[in-house]
């Protein structure tokens, strides 16, 4: 029993390693932002009285694995480039949706927040609307 925990172990860290390159605090901080993202997410539905629909959870657990997998790729593109920007980059754009994210769900929740972050937050909101709803050639 212990050789195959053992087994079992080498192979998940074998694939992460693969999959991430060295485990850094900043994937750390990656996946502790997702996780707490997850959970307003869940609490601000809640508060909002529209319920739980698991169809909408399903979603938001796939785009965070949609996430992980956009690291995958961002690592395999500096290992094939030599080079240690990619993934770096696409970590910190992800953390910044993520806490973006979360702020967003605390202001549905109800927690109090600075009015000039309210502001920023909406500025944000509208750009990508105005981004989303521009013709494209």
């Amino acid at each position: 029993m212990q050789f195959q925990a053992g087994v079992i172990s080498a192979i998940l860290g074998a694939a992460i390693s693969f999959s991430f390159g060295v485990w850094t605090e900043s994937l750390t901080f990656l996946l502790v932002v997702m996780a707490i993202d997850y959970f307003t997410g869940v609490a601000a539905a809640i508060r909002e009285d529209s319920g739980l629909n698991s169809n909408i959870g399903f979603w938001g657990l796939f785009k965070k694995v949609l996430i992980l997998l956009a690291m995958l790729i961002a690592h395999r593109l500096d290992v094939l480039l030599g080079i240690e920007v990619v993934m770096g980059s696409a970590v910190f754009f992800y953390i910044a949706n993520e806490l973006l994210s979360i702020i967003e769900n605390y202001g549905r929740m109800g927690l109090p927040m600075p009015a000039r972050l309210k502001k920023i937050i909406q500025v944000l909101r509208d750009r990508a609307g105005e981004d989303e709803e521009k013709p494209k050639p």
